[in-house]
Parts: C-alpha cells; structure tokens; sequence
C-alpha cells in the first residue's frame, strides 16, 4: 500500500495484511486472573491446565489472551516497569463497547477513558496491575491528517453518548470478532525503540510527534505497536514480575515472517527461528513472536 501518511522504513516493510495475534501474560495467581478476564473483560476460557489458561471473545475459539501463572511474583508498581504499558482489546462496533462500559461501570470498576480521535478507548488494570485498554476504532475514512502524521489525541471521552450506543441490551462478553488490536510497551529510549521496530521489524512510523511517543503500524493502521517513555528510570520486568512475556505479530506466510527476522538480524537483533517464524526481544526484553498460519 501506498499511503500519502506516515513514514515507510527505508528497508524490509512489514506487508500491509499484518494483524496481531494473541499476548501471553505471567500472573501470580491463574484462578484470580481466570475470574478477572472472565467477568470484568468478558473473555471466556477456551481451555485452562496446570498453571495456564487460553481465553478468547464469546463464540470465537481462538486465544487472545494466555496466562501463565508463577506463584508469587510482585504485582506491576504504579510507576510501571519497562514493558508492558498495556495491551488493546479491539471490539468490532461501538454499540459493544458502549455495552462494555455500563457493564464496567455497573461492577464499580475503575475505568479510564479517553478519545483519541482514531478511536474511542476504556482503560483497566488486571488483578497483577497489567493494563489493558478495550476500544473500538472510528472508520479509517475519518481519520485527519497533520502532513504525514495521523492526528491523534487523549481528549475527554462521551461516556453518556457511548453508553447510549450500547442501546438496552445487556452485556454478554466481548463479542464474536473482537482481537487484539495493538500493544503499548513502555521503552527506555525512543530513538533505540524506532531501530527494533521499525528500521528492523519494519513497521512503518504513523505518529511521531505525541510527548515521548512513538507509534508504529501496518497497512495505515493508526498503531500496531505504541511504544513511551513514560516510566524512564523505571527497571525492566523480570521473570520475578507479573508481565507481558510474549505478544504476537502475525504475517501472510513464512516468507514474510522469515524475511522480518532476516532484517532484525541485519540490524544487529537476535533472533531464533521455529517452524511457523521466530522471536525477537526488543532492547528492554519484551519478546516478540512472528508467525505466519
């Protein structure tokens, strides 16, 4: 795709049919989280072992959301750690978000929110003090332009107008349809997020002037993958934390997926290779996965 916004990378560009597949998640306690995601988000669990669990939308049976529960681990501090920021639940209208939120609110569950102009967002934080952003998208077609950025913002949200969306039907979970629609990690360095992913992962800049921010996508999409600078200072997750151990980008075959590792090896990234892609870890440990079906 040719766009008329954003900046390509001067190299390997990621194909523009590029979605996000399912994040995995390090929790302290599998039960907790199990009930959380189900009654609060609204996923249902599609399957749960020793210590794991696969949650997807209602009807759906493929995963969004994996848990992996070790005992013990420390909560995320308020101040955050560098990693994840949130992960971004994508519904497919706005009527279902509007559902989403009476429902949030008639639990007494704290929830942020915010108009970004590209879409309309609701913020959570999980038992663990992961967040989680659940949103829907305005169509692309209303989307602004301030010369190659995309114009977004975090302007006060309607809550009243998008309730009333929802209309009178009741809450039933995350409907058939809804995905992952992007990540937002906390980074140490905007110049050393770009180099991972964009010169070498290949997602293209869509806005770059947002305070300490950078944002990165696909195909036009507003992001993909959002990365700040808002807990600079902060130190890396561990292995001892709740946090994000895996998020997912999903390419059409295994030549892309092959050539997307190819070029963050060429930009001096380790990779390791399997049979449907490989993984990478960015400068601050957040582990990505490329695969192809």
């Amino acid at each position: 795709m040719s766009l008329d916004y954003g900046v390509a990378p001067a190299g390997y560009r990621l194909p523009d049919e590029t979605r996000l597949g399912p994040v995995k998640l390090q929790v302290a306690d599998l039960a907790r989280s199990v009930a959380y995601y189900e009654s609060v988000i609204g996923l249902q669990t599609i399957s749960r072992g020793s210590g794991n669990a696969r949650l997807g939308a209602q009807g759906d049976d493929g995963m969004l959301v994996g848990l992996t529960e070790k005992p013990g681990v420390n909560a995320v501090p308020r101040r955050g750690l560098l990693g994840l920021y949130h992960f971004a639940i994508l519904v497919p209208d706005r009527a279902s978000l509007g559902r989403f939120l009476r429902h949030a609110v008639s639990l007494g569950v704290h929830v942020g929110m915010a108009d970004h102009l590209v879409s309309e967002a609701l913020y959570l934080t999980d038992p663990d003090g992961l967040g989680i952003e659940v949103y829907v998208d305005r169509p692309r077609e209303s989307w602004k332009r301030i010369d190659r950025q995309l114009a977004m913002a975090s302007d006060p949200l309607d809550a009243e107008n998008l309730m009333a969306a929802g209309g009178s039907a009741p809450f039933t979970g995350l409907p058939s349809g809804t995905k992952i629609g992007h990540v937002h990690l906390y980074v140490g360095d905007i110049e050393k997020a770009s180099h991972f992913y964009h010169e070498g992962l290949g997602f293209d800049k869509m806005v770059w002037n947002y305070p300490g921010a950078l944002f990165l996508a696909a195909g036009g999409y507003h992001h993909h993958v959002g990365t700040n600078t808002w807990a600079a200072g902060a130190p890396h997750a561990t292995d001892g934390d709740a946090r994000l151990l895996e998020w997912e980008v999903q390419v059409p075959n295994a030549a892309d997926a092959s050539a997307a590792l190819g070029n963050l090896e060429s930009h001096g990234h380790a990779v390791e290779r399997d049979a449907t892609g490989g993984i990478a870890k960015d400068p601050w440990g957040t582990q990505v996965r490329l695969r192809s079906p």
